[in-house]
């Protein structure tokens, strides 16, 4: 199972060159998309939900920052066409948003800041050892001035993202890092070789689920809960500290699984995920069902 998901990773890491190389021309003047376009002219590489409208759900991709509503449409939010490798929202401050990945003509982006809701960023911090490339970003919901990113290792910050310092070593086959919503010390990893969680701020792991199957994304709602995706197994959620009562939500996605989670603020019910293949979900029962984002 770990080879097999192995070979998908590097499967992934060959279409988005070819990818990055055929969105660079027309199809990415488009200000508009179908969002189920988007599989078929980029990849995604991270979710948020917008906290002032709940019905629009940031999409970062390989070629920007796009916004999607039930319509089926997205729309591009800023005209910077940046390969967002690393996106999250602030969870305190809405028109906050963080991402890291590589400008346009090449290079890394270093810890990028947009406080217009996306439609201008500006670099914050090249991070340490920067300019640092954070596939896997995550800003605290405990306290959001701690930002955890990987580069070179597990880098974190403890003021805002202004400023960097080792955390510890990443853990090897690093998919996804969530952060927990009660302690910013405490965060989970999605990887090859499992689930994990560790309690002192990356500094050691442990699993956090008895079965070591490969993890494709980890998340928490802020509610309490944490979320993943195993495979072989599906969707899966447990409430934090609780790691011996893992409920499966659903295990109906076919040969796809998950890469990225989104929680509505308002609808606890409502979940929003994206596939290996950039196909955008949505589930109006806690996960438990899913349709195609835009579909009624």
């Amino acid at each position: 199972m770990i080879m097999a998901f192995s070979r998908i990773r590097r499967f992934l890491v060959i279409a988005l060159a070819s990818i990055g190389t055929a969105a660079s021309g027309a199809a990415w003047a488009q200000d508009s998309v179908p969002v189920r376009d988007l599989s078929r002219l980029t990849h995604i590489h991270g979710i948020a939900v917008d906290p002032l409208d709940p019905t629009r759900l940031y999409v970062a991709t390989h070629n920007g920052l796009y916004a999607a509503t039930e319509s089926g449409d997205a729309t591009r939010v800023s005209q910077a066409a940046d390969d967002f490798m690393g996106f999250t929202p602030d969870p305190d401050d809405p028109m906050t948003l963080y991402a890291s990945g590589h400008p346009a003509g090449g290079g890394n982006l270093g810890l990028i800041q947009s406080t217009d809701g996306g439609k201008t960023w500006r670099q914050l911090s090249p991070g340490a050892d920067g300019p640092a490339d954070f596939h896997q970003l995550v800003v605290c919901k405990a306290d959001p001035t701690r930002i955890y990113g990987a580069f070179k290792g597990l880098q974190v910050s403890r003021d805002g993202g202004r400023n960097w310092t080792r955390a510890g070593r990443a853990p090897d086959g690093l998919i996804d890092l969530a952060a927990s919503a009660f302690n910013p010390d405490t965060l989970y990893a999605a990887t090859e070789g499992g689930l994990l969680v560790s309690d002192d701020a990356g500094a050691a792991w442990r699993p956090a689920h008895v079965l070591l199957q490969p993890a494709s994304v980890v998340e928490t709602d802020g509610r309490g809960k944490v979320y993943a995706f195993l495979l072989g197994q599906g969707l899966i959620a447990a409430s934090e500290g609780e790691f011996a009562r893992w409920d499966r939500l659903s295990d109906r996605f076919g040969d796809r699984y998950l890469m990225h989670l989104a929680f509505d603020p308002v609808n606890p019910d409502r979940l929003y995920a994206a596939t290996q293949h950039s196909d955008v979900l949505v589930s109006d029962d806690g996960g438990r069902n899913w349709r195609d984002f835009g579909s009624r």
